[in-house]
């Protein structure tokens, strides 16, 4: 929820009216209109929190696979809304290579969304590198930058598979 609150800080705003029980009060509302899209799997335990935020956001979804022997991913699922002059956010917690996140926003960007943004939990300096290059115009929002990718192009010391953390398997 923190990292979101960040990505959207500078998201125009209107102010507004509301009716309480017990009178008026005083509040704001977004502007902009958001889209959001995780990316399947791990992407989903990063939804619940955007939605209490904003209830009224779109989201799409995108399913992307990793080749454990070559670490790039296979596009299995897209399902993504109107994107037209919307701010959109990609959810992905792991950023290691940058290949799936890359893969996504470029999907995202095909529907030609007014902004796009990338919300991380975990990222490797390889794969925020990776995303400077192919999406220089892709603000990232991370809460951790680890060291490093290991020989299996995993973050280290990072936390494993967070989609098979999230759901057990």
């Amino acid at each position: 929820m923190l990292l979101v609150l960040e990505a959207t800080r500078d998201l125009k705003s209107n102010r507004v009216e509301v009716k309480t029980p017990v009178g008026m009060a005083r509040g704001s509302e977004l502007a902009d209109a958001l889209a959001v899209i995780p990316v399947l799997r791990a992407g989903l335990g990063m939804l619940d929190p955007i939605l209490e935020l904003f209830p009224q956001v779109d989201v799409g979804y995108i399913g992307l696979e990793r080749s454990d022997a070559t670490a790039t991913a296979h596009s299995y699922y897209c399902k993504l809304p109107p994107l037209d002059d919307k701010v959109a956010i990609c959810l992905d917690p792991m950023l290691a290579t940058g290949g799936s996140a890359s893969q996504a926003i470029a999907l995202i960007k095909g529907r030609d969304p007014r902004r796009v943004l990338m919300v991380t939990i975990v990222s490797a300096p390889e794969g925020i590198q990776r995303l400077k290059d192919d999406h220089p115009d892709v603000s990232i929002f991370t809460a951790s930058i680890d060291e490093g990718l290991n020989d299996l192009r995993y973050i280290v010391p990072g936390v494993g598979d967070f989609g098979d953390r999230l759901f057990g398997t």
